[in-house]
Order: structure tokens, then sequence, then C-alpha cells
């Protein structure tokens, strides 16, 4: 008997999967141990996704949170969410050499923060707590001088200590959320000091553009991120945001709950920024084998920025 398979539309969200931050803090890890050997001690998950750590582990990276745990004298490496000051003098104590993969729209925000504390502002940092990212920030400067504001009641409620204010973001948060939350802050604050340039990146701007274009197509979105991918995750709100309810973040195909997915017929996909394109390929390669599969993709944001590695490594 013949069976006929189902049809499914694919909606593939483009840009997506790696920016060029993740790309150079991957690079950085791969070029010291071909040239050091390992192992190469790393701070932190060089990015959020466990596949990309797992195989880097496998290479011969080491990846630890408290940088008394690096032996002295050893190779480390700063991941690409950038560190606190205090990290970096705790490793010149232990005369680490040091490479560091911190992306340079991170070290952007860490400059901002020493700029506006050396004139005298008070700065309130939008962003999500115990985020690597947001501790490395926070510590640029004295802490009495930087308050974090997480959601809109903060913003609503939040009073600084000061009249000379200034406002900056992590890179990786949902614009939408953001903007609303500035346009609270500058209107409690009228005389609040922005950055020179948005400090949402244009990996994270360009991603939630694209699954904003195709969410109101689909009847259900998957976005491929690991669980402490912070720009993963807010691409599952956009994308509810956006019209499509039933959105779900997944590390790899193994968490397709495929139950649910033969319910519909029209499917999303995208991934963050830290997530390798490969995982997508295994979910576009078993979808082709489930069903009669008719794949969508508009490329209407194009993506050509490129970080240099440090000159030590190349």
């Amino acid at each position: 008997m013949n069976c006929k398979r189902p049809n499914k539309n694919l909606y593939l969200a483009s840009p997506r999967g790696f920016c060029a931050g993740v790309e150079r803090a991957i690079s950085i890890v791969e070029k010291a141990i071909q040239m050091y050997g390992k192992p190469i001690y790393v701070k932190h998950e060089i990015v959020h996704n466990k596949h990309v750590v797992e195989r880097l582990s496998n290479l011969g990276a080491v990846f630890v949170e408290n940088i008394q745990e690096v032996p002295n004298g050893s190779k480390i490496i700063f991941s690409a969410h950038g560190v606190a000051q205090k990290v970096k003098k705790d490793a010149v104590i232990k005369e680490l050499n040091i490479f560091d993969a911190t992306c340079p729209l991170v070290t952007k925000v860490h400059l901002e923060a020493k700029k506006l504390y050396k004139n005298g502002y008070h700065i309130l940092l939008i962003g999500h707590s115990g985020h690597p990212e947001i501790e490395g920030t926070k510590g640029q400067v004295p802490s009495k001088y930087i308050s974090l504001i997480e959601n809109i009641d903060q913003a609503r409620e939040i009073s600084p200590p000061s009249i000379k204010l200034a406002w900056l973001s992590q890179t990786t948060l949902s614009v939408d959320d953001t903007k609303e939350i500035v346009n609270i802050l500058k209107s409690r604050f009228p005389k609040i000091l922005s950055p020179g340039k948005d400090d949402i990146c244009y990996a994270t701007s360009n991603r939630q553009q694209a699954v904003k274009e195709i969410a109101p197509n689909v009847d259900l979105m998957l976005i491929v991120g690991s669980e402490n991918s912070s720009n993963s995750k807010r691409l599952v709100e956009v994308s509810e945001k956006a019209g499509c309810k039933n959105s779900f973040l997944i590390s790899d195909v193994s968490q397709i709950n495929w139950e649910k997915i033969n319910l519909f017929k029209n499917i999303g996909l995208s991934s963050g920024a830290s997530a390798p394109e490969n995982l997508i390929e295994e979910i576009r390669l078993e979808f082709s084998e489930r069903f009669d599969t008719h794949e969508i993709q508009e490329e209407t944001i194009q993506e050509n920025v490129y970080f240099k590695l440090p000159k030590e490594l190349v």
C-alpha cells in the first residue's frame, strides 16, 4: 500500500546561528590549542552552547568558573561574555597568559561604562541578574555607581542616588523589551544620557527581526539554543509576541516533540547566535525524512561582520 507522507512547510529564519563574536571566540580557543597545546583554560563557557563546549572540551579546553582554579603561569581565555576588572587583576597576579575572547560589542559597553563612571555618571544597566555579561559589565566600575534594571516594574520604581544618569544594556536582550524600559527611564529622567549607539548587538537585532517576519506565517516555532543562552531565550519570547504561541527552545533534534509537529503544517526554524549551523542541518534532514517538506527561506538581512583574532594567534 502506498503510504503518502504528510506535507510540511518549513520556514527557515535568516540570518540565524553564529554571529561574528561567537565565531571569533571559538576560533580563539581552537587556535590557542593548536598553537600551544592542551590544556587551555577558559573562564566560563566560551559561548552558551553545550555542543560547542563539549567539542572544545574534547580538543583540550578546560572550562572554569573561578580564576583560582587555574594553575599559575597557565594560559587562559576570557569568554565572549567578558569579565570584571577584578578577574583580569587576579589573572595578572597568577601570571596567567591571557587571550581575551570578549566580543568587541561587549567590550564597547565596558568602555562606555568606564567612561561614564569617570565623568561622574550613575549607570542604569538593563539586563538579567547573574548573566556573565552583566557581571562583567557591572565589574568595570565600583558597585555603588551602577544599578541593575531587569524589567519594566523595576524601571518604574528605581530611585537612583544621582541626578546625573546614563543607561547601558546587555547586548543580547529583546529589542522591544529594552525599548520599553528605556522609554520609561526617559520619561522619568528626561536628562538621562543614552549610549552613542544602541547596545543591543547587530546579530541579536537581526535574528529577532528574522523571527518576527516568519512568526505570523507559522503554527509552531523551533528555536535551537541552550537553556543558558540569553539571546536564544529572547528569540522564543519574540516569536510568541509576534503571533506564534507554540514557540519552543530546543538544544538539538533529539528534543523535538514530533507528536506536536504532526499537528501543524507550517513550522518555523531558527537558532540563537551561539548555536552551530550543523544543529539546524540535522533538523532539516530529519524533517525531509519524515515529511514531504517545502523549505521557505527569504534572506532579507545580509550580514558581513567580521572581528579580527588577537595578534598573538594570527
